[in-house]
This record gives structure tokens, C-alpha cells and sequence, in this order.
């Protein structure tokens, strides 16, 4: 197929049209039930709700006297008021006696509020004298108690479905006896690189060969947004080739499929004419820099629609095309409730120039100062400077309509070290 004929087949698309395009008719993959330590960083499946409050009782959060508060009305330094200590409570203990006028029980940081009691008064605040303490100012009704259901009430919604936990999660989930939890099943995604000068990790590097980068950067990439990367090598710039490796990756499950190289306007670029002849193609060009080549279809396998993602060969136009789509996709296929990268504001320090109306993603080094965070090129931006994105904290955004970024003016930078 001629480059004028996928020009006028495939027009091209904004950033927002080509994600709406990867992202439709994704829906997330189905549950499993793990232990809760092997849930850290995976994706609820189900809205978790306490069965119980917590803490499940009143208790104390400091060392102290455990009291009536009524006792300690009208207490001070010239008429302090005498309370007998009738007893001594460690955590996880429950008292054998009630607190009855005029006598406390000494307790310890998160035990329970003995019954009678309604305050505590810290050990520093009192004066001891031999079975009695001495209280020298009132204690309110409340003081230093931790009610019951303070944290989380039961039938409270702790987690919600969506969610990517964390070990602060992971923490509630063992508070409310949760030993298993239901998240979503990781999305198998086929990881494949094309191009007949590519050779594999501990191959000899022959004259006009390289290493196969993206292989590994993309199953990375896989790899830190949830999904289980299945590597399918390299395949050489033939359509017999491509359709063999593609199809291992159906045979396997995979659940997407991301490639690299084979999808710009060279002779010898054959993804795009795999994926036509074996599925559909349903966009090829994207309006930005790197990444500009970026074809996406289906390859249809069983009544399931199997989505491929053609992605640039250079390393940078690989990993930032995989940031905007294969990314989403992943979580979408998570069912995370946010596919959004975060993104921060920081002051340009650079002169970033623009030829062309494609929004271009800079890589940038943040760093801090009275203006806030500010945005520093990594070096070289050519999109096989792989030290580039090494180096970058986030991505710049300039925009489609900006011909020249100035020093000083404010950009919203992705952040590349975030999780999701």
C-alpha cells in the first residue's frame, strides 16, 4: 500500500481521539482471590466493606489513669482532688472491676476503657502517692479515649472496587480479618520487536545490528502498571515472520499485544500490513512528537476482538507511545477507576522550539526552588537518545498550537516515577 493511500485511509489523530479509539470496548479482565500480601499493587475487584467496628471497643490512647470524669470536677493545684488506684491494665486485657467513684485503674496505650470509666488522665498530669494519684485540674468526659468504630464503622465502605492497592491498604484489609481479597486478573500483553537489525541481549553485535531495547523496556513498562508481560522476541522485517510471532502470542492468551517497529512508511515497515490482513486496522498516525507513527486494529480470534498495539522502533517514540495508550489500556483492562497519569506544574527552563502542530512530550529533570518545580531538558530529544528518558523525572507537555515554549512560562509535566 502506497504512503498516499494510508494517508487518505488514516487520517490523523489528535492525542484524545487516538486514546478514545484504544480504550473502547475494554472492559476489565475477570477476578481472583489472593492472600492480601500478594494483592500489594493489584487492582480491586470488589468494594470491601468492615464487617465489624475498629477499634472494636473504646480504649485508651495513652499511658494514664482510666476515671469517672465527674470525679475530677472542681479540681486544682489548692484542692486537688484523691482518686485509690484499684487496679493495673496492660493492652489486650479487659479490666476485672468497674471504675466506681473516687478510684481509677492505671492503664496502658490501647487497652480497653474499663467499664465506669469515661477519660483518661496521663500519667505526666498527675502525682502519685502510694495507692492514690492526685489530680490537680478537671478531666473532661472523653480525654485520651479512642471510641469504637473511631476508624471505621461496620458496614463502612473501607476500599473501593477500582483501587490499586497500597501498604496502607494492604494494613486495613488485615484490621478488618480480611485474609484474601478479590482483585483483578493481570493482563497477559504480548511484548514482540521487529526489525531485521535487531538482535537479541547476549548476542554478538555484529556490524549494522543492535540490541533489542524496546523488548525489554516495553515489558517493563508492562510490568510496573500491573500486567504480566509475555515476551515474544524478535521478529525479522517479514510479514511470515510478524504472523508467526503474533500468532504465538495469541496461542499463549494474552489478553493485548504491543510491537515496536514495523508500523512507519518504509518498504520494509510490515505490521501495518500483517495486522490488515489478519484483523483490521483502526488508526495508523497520531498527532504527536515522538510517536507520531502509531497504528492500532484488532485481530479477531474466536468471537474475542484481540487488540494490537503498533508502536515507533526508536526506543524514546516506544516508551512514550506506550505511556499514552498501552498504559491506559492495561489499567482499563484492571479496571482501575483512574487511567490518568498525575501530572504536576513546573516553570520552563529551556527554549523548546516546534516545526510542526503535533504536541510534543519532552523529557524533563524536575527540580525545586521558590517557584515551585522547574523543568529542565534532559539533553538531546531525538527520539533515540534513550539517556534522554533515562534521565527525565516526567514528561513535558507542549502543545499542539505552541510554536515556541519560552523560558519562564508553565507546563504540565507528567510524572514518570508514579506507579500508576
Amino acid at each position: 500500500m502506497e504512503r498516499r493511500d494510508l494517508t487518505a485511509m488514516y487520517p490523523m489523530l489528535s492525542v484524545e481521539e487516538a486514546r478514545e479509539h484504544v480504550l473502547a470496548g475494554l472492559v476489565p479482565l475477570e477476578a481472583e482471590s489472593v492472600p492480601i500480601l500478594s494483592a500489594l499493587g493489584r487492582v480491586l475487584a470488589r468494594d470491601v466493606i468492615a464487617g465489624y467496628d475498629i477499634p472494636p471497643h473504646a480504649n485508651t490512647a495513652m499511658d494514664g489513669y482510666a476515671l469517672r470524669s465527674v470525679d475530677t470536677a472542681g479540681a486544682s493545684e489548692e484542692s486537688p482532688v484523691r482518686l485509690r488506684v484499684i487496679a493495673e491494665l496492660p493492652a489486650g486485657y479487659v479490666a476485672e472491676k468497674p471504675v466506681v467513684p473516687g478510684t481509677t485503674i492505671r492503664i496502658m496505650t490501647g487497652a480497653a476503657i474499663p467499664p465506669g470509666a469515661d477519660a483518661v488522665a496521663r500519667f505526666e498530669s498527675v502525682r502519685l502517692d502510694g495507692d492514690y494519684i492526685e489530680i490537680a485540674g478537671p478531666v473532661p468526659i472523653g480525654k485520651e479515649v479512642r471510641c469504637a468504630g473511631e476508624d471505621v464503622k461496620q458496614g463502612a465502605l473501607v476500599l473501593k472496587q477500582g483501587r490499586r492497592l497500597r501498604p496502607q491498604d494492604i494494613g486495613m484489609l488485615a484490621s478488618i480479618g480480611e485474609s484474601e481479597v478479590e482483585v483483578t486478573r493481570r493482563p497477559r500483553v504480548g511484548v514482540l520487536a521487529t526489525g531485521d537489525e535487531l538482535v537479541s541481549i547476549d548476542a554478538p553485535l555484529a556490524p549494522g545490528k543492535i540490541r533489542n531495547t524496546n523488548g525489554y523496556s516495553n515489558a517493563a513498562q508492562v510490568l510496573k502498571y500491573g500486567g504480566e508481560p509475555v515476551p515474544l522476541g524478535i521478529a525479522s522485517d517479514s510479514d511470515e515472520e510478524i504472523t508467526k510471532r503474533i500468532r504465538s502470542g495469541i496461542e499463549q492468551g494474552v489478553d493485548l499485544l504491543v510491537v515496536s517497529g514495523g508500523v512507519s512508511v518504509g518498504d520494509f515497515d510490515m505490521v501495518k500490513k500483517v495486522l490488515a490482513r489478519e484483523g483490521e486496522i483502526d488508526f495508523w498516525r497520531v498527532r504527536m512528537k515522538p510517536g507520531k507513527p502509531l497504528a492500532f486494529g484488532h485481530i479477531t480470534i474466536e468471537g474475542r476482538k484481540l487488540p494490537v498495539l503498533g508502536m515507533p522502533g526508536n526506543p524514546v517514540s516506544a516508551m512514550v507511545s506506550f505511556e499514552m495508550f498501552a498504559r491506559p489500556m492495561i489499567l482499563a483492562l484492571l479496571g482501575a477507576s483512574d487511567v490518568e497519569h498525575r501530572t504536576v506544574s513546573a516553570v520552563l527552563a529551556d527554549t523548546i522550539s516546534s516545526k510542526d502542530d503535533r504536541r510534543h512530550f519532552v523529557r524533563v529533570l524536575l527540580e525545586e526552588d521558590e517557584r515551585g518545580y522547574v523543568a529542565y531538558l534532559t539533553g538531546d530529544q531525538g527520539s533515540g537518545i534513550l539517556t534522554s528518558m533515562v534521565e527525565a523525572d516526567g514528561l513535558a507537555i507542549i502543545p499542539e498550537e505552541w510554536r515556541n515554549a519560552e523560558p519562564g512560562v508553565h507546563v504540565q509535566v507528567i510524572l514518570l516515577g508514579d506507579t500508576l
